[in-house]
Parts: C-alpha cells; structure tokens; sequence
C-alpha cells in the first residue's frame, strides 16, 4: 500500500507500476501483499492503472497450470515489495 488507495503492482514485464483501488472494489474487495490482480493501464500515462480483479487462490493455481502466471514472478514480488 502507498496510501489513498493507491498500491505497487509487479506486473508480467517485471516492471512495478502504482495502481489505484477504484470505488467499486474499495471496500467490497481487500488487497494484500502476494495477492494477484488484473490492472487496466491509463491510456495517458503507461505506469499507472486501475485494478480491476482480484484473483482468488483457486484461481491463482489455474492461471500458473495453464501458463499464465509465471511461480517466480510471486517469489520475486514477496522480495522486493
């Protein structure tokens, strides 16, 4: 968390980006360090975005089964944020 429901995102290019916690999710869904989400990037501003969805556990394993989540990319996010 950075603060006004802003948060640092690892995206899937390694990069670390700040996304925002709109409205609609801000007190229906709870992010927390290691959770996985889906960000829609600002058009203006490419290291900014909004998050969109939170992936649940199941989730999270079927998205790694089928390739689309790298394992390390979780490992190396618990390290550095």
């Amino acid at each position: 968390m950075v603060g006004a429901n802003y948060v640092k995102v690892l995206c899937a290019d390694e990069q670390v980006r700040t996304a925002r916690i709109p409205g609609k999710l801000r007190k229906k869904v709870w992010i927390s360090p290691l959770d996985v989400v889906l960000v829609e990037l600002w058009a203006e501003v490419s290291d900014k975005g909004d998050i969109i969805y939170k992936y649940s556990r199941d989730e999270r394993k079927k998205l790694i089964e089928y390739g689309y989540l790298d394992p390390k990319l979780i490992e190396h996010a618990g390290g550095t944020l």
